[in-house]
């Protein structure tokens, strides 16, 4: 019963993506971007969930069940300030720019901001490198998520090959519009299904009282901050969330906008979101310890399944095992699709290969890339044991750092490429180095004082970004203005 009530959300959600695939022209635009025409609602539950992916909801439960209930404030509670602020300050600028010169990706917007190719090559490697291990978190998921819900008769390997094929189906058949109407599908669902399941689960331990009693008792530091995480380790941890200003697939949704006042709901909203979908499972990531006790590393990304399975079997399994798969899925569709808007605009088209090409060669080209992209995570989730939430930590570390290159774009006329490249190549050397330091080590900081490697590099990426614009020639004039205004 659990397996079939899974399989008939994934044909539901491949069905509205055939739905959507009825309002699709020939044009790459309409593809890519939906044709400029998503509403407010629409792009609040895109924008949610896209970003709340795994890392939310298996992510957060395995870390919780390590770290305590502090997880909540360490992520979640910050985000939900600075995620909006971020909206509020770039958001409608992109759009708007966009909208004027026709930038379909966030490549072609910052490579035509400072007139540099190399620039913008080098971003695009860079972005499709720190998306992957974003995609392997939602991979993985599903793996661990069928596996669970069935109680190991569907080997993980086999889940996660049916997430790439369902989110390769719609994704492609759809485009954007489709991903946008999915994610709004399953965004509601995740949020509703993650309410019901930790109120589900609770009251058959016993109450939320007795629950906590229970934890307060037999492992009392996982309630508290103190021991689990210092204050500057909360403190640096709060520049983690600055990532969503350089995802390309929140650009890419960015993009997508109606109007500029479509962002208002979202950055209104926002807030109230993350808590409804971030609590439930940091609430049985903690109680998981009572059920589960002694799992070790990565064993602990499934214990949000496994709580489900031990007191929700059945029918409500089945249900919010497809919760889970909505978080999944409702992130990982719009990650491919934006590199596979990226390769198609900024590597196909940009470099020439367009012009000999029709506008449905061109979305096949950025199909194809999708596909390959898909395969390779894939392949990559088989041999990959990492904790979630270690490899969303490090994704959103580069994505973050790589935040004054958005400030710099859209607020001062006066940097430069010579500064962006700094900025992007200073991200890649100390990220690798810190990533090579640190990534056999889930509670890594920087010389074990508990600063997040992300402190200092973004702050060595700040200082490049200024210090190579203040030593390089000013820009020319009416390329700042394209993007800034006349003084």
């Amino acid at each position: 019963m659990t397996l079939s009530i899974i399989v008939v959300y994934m044909a539901l959600v491949i069905g509205i993506g055939v739905v959507s695939n009825r309002l699709l022209s020939s044009t790459g635009e309409d593809y890519f971007l939906a044709t400029r025409s998503i509403g407010p609602v629409v792009l609040l539950m895109s924008l949610f969930g896209t970003n709340m992916t795994a890392f939310a909801l298996l992510g957060s439960s395995g870390e919780a069940y390590h770290a305590g209930i502090g997880v909540f404030g360490l992520m979640p509670a910050i985000s939900g300030l600075v995620i909006p602020t971020v909206f509020f300050v770039l958001a409608p600028r992109a759009w708007a720019i966009g909208k004027r010169h026709g930038y379909t990706t966030q490549v072609e917007f910052f490579r035509d901001r400072w007139g540099s190719d190399l620039l913008g090559l080098l971003l695009f490697i860079v972005l499709v490198a720190l998306v992957i291990p974003y995609l392997l978190i939602g991979v993985m998921a599903g793996g661990v998520t069928l596996n669970q819900v069935t109680f190991g008769q569907i080997p993980e390997w086999i889940g996660g090959l049916v997430i790439c094929a369902v989110v390769m189906s719609y994704v492609t058949i759809g485009g954007l519009r489709g991903t946008a109407w999915v994610n709004t599908f399953q965004t509601i669902v995740f949020m509703v299904l993650g309410a019901v399941t930790v109120t589900v689960v609770f009251n058959r331990m016993g109450g939320v009282g007795t629950v906590m009693a229970r934890i307060a008792e037999e492992a009392p530091s996982l309630l508290a901050r103190e021991g689990n995480f210092s204050h500057i380790h909360w403190l640096t941890y709060s520049l983690i969330p600055l990532s969503a200003g350089m995802f390309p697939h929140m650009f890419m949704h960015w993009l997508s906008a109606k109007r500029a006042d479509s962002f208002r709901l979202t950055v209104q909203a926002y807030p109230l979101c993350i808590a409804l979908v971030w609590l439930p499972p940091v609430l049985l990531g903690v109680a998981g310890n009572l059920d589960f006790p002694g799992l070790i590393g990565g064993q602990s990304n499934s214990i949000l399944v496994r709580m489900i399975g031990l007191h929700a079997p059945g029918v409500l399994a089945g249900l919010l095992g497809a919760g889970v798969f909505a978080a999944v899925m409702s992130s990982l569709d719009s990650q491919v699709l934006s590199l596979g808007t990226m390769f198609t605009e900024d590597i196909v088209d940009h470099y020439g290969y367009g012009d000999r090409m029709t506008d449905k060669q061109k979305v096949a080209s950025g199909r194809i890339f999708v596909a390959a992209i898909l395969l390779f995570t894939y392949l990559l989730s088989l041999v990959s044991e990492r904790s979630i939430f270690n490899l969303a930590t490090w994704s959103f570390t580069g994505f973050a750092s790589l935040f004054p290159i958005a400030i710099a774009a859209m607020f001062w006329r006066r940097s430069t490429k010579v500064g962006a490249i700094a900025c992007v190549s200073t991200v890649v050397v100390l990220w690798t180095y810190f990533f090579i330091q640190g990534w056999g080590d889930r509670a890594y900081t920087v010389g074990g004082t508990g600063v997040m490697a992300v402190a200092v590099i973004l702050g060595a990426s700040s200082v490049a970004m200024i210090v190579g614009s203040l030593l390089s020639s000013p820009p020319e004039p009416d390329r700042v203005a394209r993007f800034i205004g006349t003084r």
